[in-house]
């Protein structure tokens, strides 16, 4: 199992609920084939640096998560199909960003 890391902006448009069951599909997703969310962050509603789709915003998330290679397949191919999925970009961690990652969550535990 390796280490994953994936940040996906969705649409503006969409409500409160929808943005929560896009979130909740992919982290199903990730557990239905064997894999587990480590972290996992809402960023909010965020201007883009350039427009995508005619839209000048979206929600971003990340999810950190400890899956099989087959896995990361799956999930972009789920994420492209999806019409709420502006943007995604998935990273295989080393060492050297998992420390990153958890000195990342240890601060953002502080700060709550």
């Amino acid at each position: 199992m390796n280490n994953y890391e994936t940040v996906f902006i969705l649409n503006p448009v969409l409500s409160e609920t929808q943005v929560e069951e896009a979130v909740k599909k992919f982290v199903d997703l990730i557990k239905a084939q064997k894999g587990t969310i480590t972290s996992q962050e809402n960023w909010g509603l965020k201007k883009l640096a350039y427009p995508i789709e005619n839209k000048k915003s979206g929600f971003y998330h990340l999810f950190e998560f400890a899956a099989p290679n087959e896995v990361i397949d799956t999930l972009e191919v789920t994420m492209r199909r999806d019409e709420r999925v502006m943007r995604y970009l998935t990273v295989k961690l080393d060492k050297h960003a998992m420390a990153w990652a958890e000195k990342r969550r240890k601060r953002n535990k502080a700060k709550v």
